[in-house]
């Protein structure tokens, strides 16, 4: 079977992600996730994005994710300040 074409789409990689981040990807797909990244600053920006949430919302206590706490989670994304990298 010939495996599919190095080039992904903007499309594809946004549904890629998660995995990407999860580290569920397959090496070819990761390997074309990666390749795309690379020449594309609108999906690296997209990307970054996503670590900050991810890395947000992992700081929270878990009770914040309860629906009743969902103004008061939303005020905490809009004042979130991410910690500086080391």
């Amino acid at each position: 079977m010939t495996p599919p074409p190095l080039q992904i789409t903007c499309k594809e990689f946004v549904e890629l992600v998660t995995a990407h981040e999860d580290g569920a990807l397959p090496e070819w797909d990761r390997i074309r996730f990666e390749s795309h990244c690379q020449h594309c600053s609108g999906c690296r920006a997209y990307l970054q994005q996503m670590r900050l949430t991810i890395s947000a919302l992992r700081s929270l206590p878990r009770e914040m994710a309860e629906p009743d706490n969902l103004d008061e989670l939303a005020r905490t994304f809009k004042d979130y300040k991410p910690r500086a990298q080391s």
